[in-house]
Formats: C-alpha cells, sequence, structure tokens
C-alpha cells in the first residue's frame, strides 16, 4: 500500500493503518529497534510502541516520508528504553560506544534556547552528510543512525572492521571541524 494511503488511515481513524504500517515497515523497524536493544523482546515491545506512537501523532502531524517519521519514531523509542534498561549497569555494550562517539561532538539542551540550537545543529549535521562522498554517508548512518556494529558495517560494505573504524574516527574529526567552522563549541 502507498505511503498516502497508510496516512490517511491514521487521519481517519482506521485501525488497518496499524497493520499496514506493520506489513510494509515492521522489519525496517525491527532492524533499528533490534540493533539499539540488542533484544527480541525488547525490540518488538519498542516497535509495538512506534505503531502507538504513530497512532497518537497522526494526526496533528502528516509526515512527508512515512519510512522517516517510523524510524524516527522506533529509535527515539529504542534509545529511551535503552537508557532505561540500562540506567544503573555501564560498559562495553554497542551502543554506549555508538553515543559515546558521538558524545564527545554534540550533546543536548532541553531549555528553548538548546531546542533552537540543537535544530541548527541538525540541519548543519544533514548539511555535513550532504557534502560527504555517498559511500562516507552510507558508513555514518549506518553506525550513527541504525545502530550497527562496526563488523555489520564491514561485512555490509565489504571492507575490513579496521578500516570502518580508521573511516569513522576520520568522519568524526572532520564533522568536528565542520561544526567548529559554524560556530559550534566542541
Amino acid at each position: 500500500m502507498e505511503d498516502e494511503r497508510i496516512i490517511q488511515l491514521y487521519w481517519d481513524r482506521d485501525e488497518k493503518a496499524i497493520e499496514e504500517s506493520s506489513v510494509k515497515y515492521g522489519a525496517y523497524c525491527m532492524h533499528i529497534s533490534r540493533n539499539i536493544l540488542q533484544t527480541e523482546e525488547d525490540a518488538e515491545e519498542c516497535v509495538n510502541d512506534t505503531w502507538l506512537h504513530a497512532w497518537n501523532s497522526l494526526p496533528p502531524q502528516k509526515p512527508s516520508v512515512l519510512s522517516a517519521f517510523l524510524g524516527k519514531l522506533t529509535r527515539n523509542l529504542a534509545f529511551d528504553r535503552y537508557r532505561k534498561l540500562h540506567r544503573k549497569k555501564r560498559g562495553g555494550h554497542s551502543v554506549e560506544l555508538v553515543l559515546d562517539e558521538l558524545g564527545e561532538i554534540v550533546s543536548g539542551k532541553d531549555d528553548p534556547e538548546g531546542l533552537v540550537q540543537e535544530k541548527e545543529l541538525k540541519e548543519a549535521i544533514n548539511q555535513f552528510l550532504l557534502e560527504l562522498p555517498e559511500e562516507k554517508r552510507v558508513l555514518f548512518i549506518k553506525r550513527y543512525w541504525y545502530s550497527c556494529s562496526i563488523s555489520e558495517i564491514a561485512e555490509a560494505m565489504g571492507m575490513s572492521s579496521n578500516s570502518v573504524s580508521v573511516n569513522l574516527n576520520r568522519l568524526r574529526q572532520k564533522l568536528k571541524g565542520f561544526l567548529y567552522e559554524r560556530g559550534y563549541e566542541i
């Protein structure tokens, strides 16, 4: 079913919207959730929460790209769930590594000024990504959006794990310089 039709089902409050979303984007959302949470049960619960959040968000929202909307919901819910599950225990989990790698460069604020800065920062990072060659952009997104492990990325892209690590390190340094040039305190 076309995305526009699925969105219309949400707007019509037709429960078939959830079923169609699950059919079309269930595996995609599970992949995102599983990479972050690392357990099938938690990933499934997170994806089910995604459908509920989509139901509650549509309307009033009307996303232009349904896959991105559902992927972002899933990712945010998975990270929230991850933080709750690992609040007391720290160390060694791949998601922590992903967050730590970028945490050196960016951090969020919840005050109004911080929210404006966060929006501007997102735009700057998107600009940075658009300027990268496709292979580097894919590498960056696989690691920092989908939370794929180094070995997963290496296998998918036909690279060695060391090459992936080196490339990601260079990309982080390049992002840091890019943001610094635009006035972000790093």
